[in-house]
């Protein structure tokens, strides 16, 4: 039995994304040993995935720490990879490339920098979905793409009966009023004209919540939603990907959490501003939509509830 690596660091809306790339490349190396090259946030997640049979710990660390990158690099070669389906496409993934596999073409390094079209310039090839650029990826290596381009995320859930009862959450709208703080463009303004819309018309029918993540918690006491919180915590992710799933719908920014409700089949909007497209980052689906706006400051609250009020 052979050994196949798969690199993919983060982040967590990208990890959604690659669930069926990840499904795809185990599913064509049935005979095969999946390993995946990721980092610490979500060594414990991909460890609930079905595709992957073990896990190697990627600290990050400076290129310069030539301690450290000796010992990755060492612990790597010892298994021998068959063959590397780089789906971070970094330069810091093609930087291992360079050390492991500095020769590799495509058939032993599957990556952008081995698959990309001869007559395609790299910035007009990133244009494209990501999603399709996945399957470019991966069907110019020669893997047969069932599930690359409808990415099945329900693998990260968890059981979260003990929180819902804590909170009673039977029927109940989940916000994502956050962001990271250095991409504040992202950012909708107007969640509590928003909330204060939904009560005024559903009343006691939906509970509205919201799920911060470890640096948002203070935060998420700016909004009038209840934070969905275990034992004072910020859930982990496979916590928050049930939570998502089992919602009756999601209002988000283009955030992690959007593109996990996108790919577990959640209802619900994503609201996007000029920093990117709906389109670009492959987040609609049947059930999930986005609005898109040049300038989110000038999306209001009506506008946002009235698709909501539509699709619930």
């Amino acid at each position: 039995m052979s050994n196949i690596l798969i690199i993919k660091h983060g982040s967590l809306g990208d990890i959604a994304q690659a669930s069926g790339a990840i499904q795809d490349i185990s599913e064509n190396h049935k005979n095969h040993r999946i390993f995946l090259l990721t980092t610490k946030p979500y060594v414990d997640l991909f460890k609930k995935n079905p595709y992957i049979h073990e896990i190697i710990l990627d600290k990050r660390l400076p290129r310069y720490n030539l301690i450290y990158l000796y010992f990755l690099m060492k612990d790597l070669k010892k298994h021998k990879f068959l063959k590397v389906f780089d789906l971070q496409n970094s330069s810091r993934s093609s930087f291992y490339k360079s050390i492991l596999f500095p020769k590799a073409g495509k058939e032993i390094w599957s990556g952008t920098i081995t698959t990309l079209p001869d007559d395609t310039d790299k910035k007009e090839f990133d244009k494209d979905t990501v999603l399709k650029r996945f399957e470019h990826q991966l069907k110019t290596s020669g893997i047969k793409t069932l599930n690359t381009l409808k990415p099945d995320f329900d693998w990260a859930c968890s059981n979260i009966s003990e929180i819902k009862d804590k909170y009673n959450l039977k029927k109940y709208i989940l916000l994502f009023p956050f962001c990271s703080p250095h991409l504040t463009i992202k950012k909708w303004p107007y969640y509590n004209d928003l909330i204060k819309l939904i009560f005024d018309k559903f009343s006691e029918e939906y509970k509205i919540v919201t799920a911060p993540g470890p640096l948002e918690i203070n935060e998420s006491k700016d909004y009038n939603a209840i934070p969905v919180l275990e034992k004072e915590k910020a859930l982990d992710i496979s916590q928050l990907t049930s939570l998502i799933k089992e919602s009756s719908f999601v209002i988000a920014n283009d955030t992690g959490p959007a593109h996990i409700a996108a790919h577990v089949g959640a209802k619900g909007l994503t609201l996007f501003g000029k920093h990117t497209t709906a389109h670009k980052v492959s987040i609609e689906t049947e059930n999930f939509k986005a609005i898109q706006v040049t300038d989110l400051s000038n999306l209001s609250a009506e506008k946002v509830f009235e698709r909501l009020n539509n699709l619930i």
